[in-house]
Parts: structure tokens; C-alpha cells; sequence
């Protein structure tokens, strides 16, 4: 047996940190400086599982479990001087949209920190480390029944290519492609499986999320995604008076009455963002 003193800790573990600092570059553009970091969840709500699992015993015994919660991560700025930013993920992905970019660039969590505005990145109930409900795909094992099995979907790479328009057909790029496709391994390692589909109501819950996570921290803008689109007007529509602003980016929509513009939209302001090879493409 190796003994290693406390001594020896400290300076191996130094010389690990001086080695191993230059081993990966860098990602943020600039110092980040926080007076908080963490994390917390939104929503979670108790229910009785029939089916939570085989326990060692043997026998799938029910219990109480959490469901319809989001993850939520945040970062406080030293120095605050902008309004909170809420962001959003879409369908097949967590977070980490918001994160380091596949080809190692700064996201957007951490360059908006830096600029002065605390950050708040979800992840959709049902989704990622927001966990999801094991209970109809055990019960369907247990009944051998496989009509009770949701359908839950994730994206192959060949769909994803067409569908964030990498390119028309994979693995071709479009002419001038602005995606990194040299680090396309590293965006599809990014993807996961739409598990929301074992949670009745879906996306549903999700927006039920996002008002409990504003009437937790106040006003905010609100920043979206792709699926997400149709999630943040309709929390619009149920927490207009806590939006600072609505950022759709590549969002889906859902029907909007002319009164609904009048009395609800028309007091929220609203950025829609689209990208290159957008017009005419297919996507989620």
C-alpha cells in the first residue's frame, strides 16, 4: 500500500493544474466574475409511481416520486447591470444549447454573465437533468404491453443536418455554411431524447415551469428556441406583466387572435431571429 501525505496532495495536485492548464483552449472571451453561482428546481410536483422500478428485492413496489420539475441553472454577475435573462432550449436538446459551442466558443450563458446580466438556463421539464417519469415504460414491461409506450423521439444526425440546416443533405454543407462542421460529432453528443413524452401534458409543463421560475426571480426577458417558440408565447400569454422582453430564436408558433395582439402581445417587447438558409427549409 502507497501512502501519500497531505503535502504530497497539495503539490501533486498542483502540478496537475499546471500541466494540464494548457491542454484544452479556453472559452470565454473575457474574465467572468460572479457573486453566485448554482442551481435549483421549479414546479416538481408529488405523485404516486405504480411502477417506479424492480427493487433488489425483486418486486416493483409504488412509491412517491417528483414529476414536472425544471432544472434550472443560474449565474449572478459581481456586478449587475442589465435585466435577468431567461434562456430556453429546443427540441432535442437541454442547457447546454447555451453553453460552450460545439467548435469550443463562448455560449451565450456565460457571455451574458459577463456583460452584466444574471442568467437563468433551463432545462424542459421532462428533459435532461430536469429527470423525467420512468413510470409508463416500466408498467408497459411489467404488463408486457407495448401499446403503453410513449413515443419518444431524438434526432439522428442525418435529420438534424437537414433540420438545423447544415445542409441539404447530409453530410453535404450549404455553400458558405456558417456552422463549425468539423465539430458536428461534438453538437450531436449535445442531443437527447425528447423524454417529455412520459409526463402527461408535455411541453405544457414546461411553460407551467417557466411562470413559477419569473414568480420566483421577477421580471425577465425571456430568450427561446426552435420548439420553444410556441412555449414562450404562450407564457406571454400567462405572465406577460413578468416579461421584459421575448427573444424567439427560430422559434415554432401557435395561433394569435387579434385581441390577443391588442390586450397581450402588443405589451411584451418582441425580437425574432432567423439564420441563413432558412427560407424554405424544413425544421421542427
Amino acid at each position: 500500500m502507497i501512502c501519500i501525505d497531505g503535502n504530497w496532495r497539495a503539490a501533486a495536485a498542483a502540478l496537475l493544474l499546471a500541466t494540464g492548464g494548457s491542454a484544452m483552449a479556453g472559452s470565454l472571451g473575457g474574465p467572468l466574475e460572479l457573486q453566485d453561482e448554482g442551481s435549483f428546481f421549479v414546479n416538481g410536483q408529488l405523485t404516486q409511481s405504480t411502477h417506479p422500478g424492480t427493487a433488489v428485492g425483486g418486486i416493483s413496489q409504488s412509491g412517491t416520486i417528483t414529476v414536472n420539475q425544471m432544472y434550472v441553472q443560474y449565474r449572478i454577475p459581481k456586478t449587475v447591470s442589465g435585466p435577468a435573462m431567461v434562456m430556453v432550449h429546443g427540441s432535442g436538446h437541454t442547457g447546454a444549447t447555451y453553453e460552450t459551442t460545439p467548435d469550443g466558443r463562448e455560449g451565450w450563458a456565460t457571455y451574458f454573465a459577463r456583460k452584466g446580466f444574471p442568467v437563468y438556463v433551463v432545462d424542459h421539464s421532462g428533459r435532461g437533468r430536469s429527470g423525467f417519469n420512468p413510470t409508463v415504460i416500466n408498467r408497459a414491461r411489467a404488463e408486457s404491453n407495448a401499446a403503453l409506450l410513449p413515443d419518444i423521439q431524438i434526432a439522428p444526425r442525418e435529420r438534424a443536418w437537414y433540420f438545423f440546416r447544415i445542409g441539404a443533405t447530409y453530410p453535404t454543407p450549404f455553400p458558405g455554411s456558417q456552422f463549425p462542421v468539423e465539430a458536428f460529432d461534438q453538437y450531436t453528443a449535445q442531443l437527447v431524447p425528447n423524454a417529455e413524452a412520459t409526463l402527461p401534458g408535455a411541453g405544457a409543463n414546461t411553460v407551467q415551469a417557466l411562470g413559477a421560475l419569473l414568480d420566483k426571480i421577477g421580471p425577465a426577458v425571456v430568450m427561446v428556441h426552435s420548439q420553444s417558440g410556441a412555449y414562450g408565447m404562450d407564457l406571454v400569454r400567462a405572465r406577460a406583466a413578468k416579461m421584459l422582453g421575448f427573444i424567439n430564436i427560430e422559434g415554432n408558433c401557435a395561433p394569435v387572435t387579434a385581441d390577443e395582439v391588442v390586450k397581450i402581445f402588443s405589451k411584451v417587447p418582441l425580437l425574432s431571429v432567423w439564420g441563413d438558409n432558412s427560407r424554405g427549409a424544413p425544421g421542427p
